[in-house]
């Protein structure tokens, strides 16, 4: 059985460049055959084409590794990785508390007014139906919450805002970014 195999060998080969186009591949590949068969040798029925079951057994591993590198991208040095930025998740649990905290330190009228227009989504004009009070009244008080929301969290500008929707799951480099958050 064994000079059978060892003899199958040169057209493993050939067969296995014709398939992949690459000497050195197709050497991995009679290699990777060659063991495969080794080890399921008990399988193979005696008297059945020793041939055919060795070319079947090269067939399917190289389409099974063509469909596999098929949804790969070649990166052997790892720089398209390196070049890869996605948001962490924790802060943005941390901050929800914060505000949570902070809006709890509103006035009540504020907080009301600033869940009615900015959560709720309510216009000005339903929010002051729904309070009893004048449109002027209801934007004042969202703008009064709004400025002590910023006091209270420490934050100066409205660039500090959203940070999530910076970040960006892609190569960096191509949306114009270099490893950080909204050009940070």
């Amino acid at each position: 059985m064994t000079a059978d195999i060892l003899a199958v060998i040169p057209n493993l080969r050939a067969f296995a460049v014709s398939l992949c186009g690459n000497v050195d591949r197709a050497d991995d590949l009679v290699q990777e055959t060659l063991v495969k068969a080794w080890s399921k040798l008990g399988s193979f029925v005696e008297g059945t084409n020793l041939r055919a079951w060795l070319f079947t057994i090269l067939r399917n591993l190289y389409y099974s590794e063509y469909r596999k590198r098929r949804r790969e991208i070649a990166d052997s040095d790892g720089s398209i990785a390196a070049r890869l930025a996605s948001a962490p998740a924790q802060p943005s649990h941390m901050d929800m508390l914060d505000f949570r905290e902070a809006l709890q330190h509103l006035p009540t009228d504020q907080r009301e007014a600033l869940i009615l227009i900015g959560a709720t989504g309510l216009s000005y004009e339903e929010a002051a139906g729904v309070c009893g009070c004048a449109i002027g009244t209801m934007k004042s008080r969202v703008n009064r919450a709004r400025t002590r929301l910023a006091e209270l969290l420490a934050i100066s500008s409205s660039s500090e805002f959203g940070h999530e929707g910076d970040w960006q799951a892609v190569d960096p480099i191509l949306v114009g970014q270099r490893y950080s958050r909204g050009g940070d």
